[in-house]
C-alpha cells in the first residue's frame, strides 16, 4: 500500500493477520473493479477456525473489503478484524465465498 505497483497474483497465497497479530487466513483470490483498475477485496480461505467459529461454515471463506487492509508486505495486515466482524450488518461488503 506504499503506492508501488505490484502484480495482483503476488497477493494470492499470502497470510492475513489482524493488526494484533492474530492469524485470519490465506488469500485465495482478489476482487477487482475493472473500470477503476483497483483491488476492492480479498477472498480469504484457510480461515482461523477459532476466530470464525459460529460465523463461517468450515471450508468456506470470507471476502475482506480492501479498505480494511492496513499493510501489504510478506504478510497482509487487516484492521481489527474481530471487532469489525462482530459489528457487521447486511449492508457490509463481507460475504461468504
Amino acid at each position: 500500500m506504499d503506492g508501488t505497483p505490484q502484480e495482483i497474483t503476488t497477493l494470492v497465497g499470502r497470510e492475513v493477520y489482524s493488526n494484533n497479530g492474530v492469524f485470519v487466513g490465506e488469500v485465495e483470490d482478489v476482487r477487482l473493479d475493472l473500470q477503476q483498475e483497483v483491488v476492492t477485496g480479498l477472498a480469504v480461505g484457510q480461515l482461523n477456525q477459532e476466530l470464525f467459529a459460529g460465523r463461517i461454515e468450515r471450508g468456506k471463506g470470507v471476502m475482506i473489503p480492501y479498505r480494511w487492509i492496513r499493510a501489504v508486505g510478506d504478510v497482509i495486515l487487516v484492521n481489527d478484524v474481530i471487532e469489525r466482524l462482530e459489528g457487521t450488518n447486511d449492508e457490509e461488503e463481507e460475504a461468504v465465498v
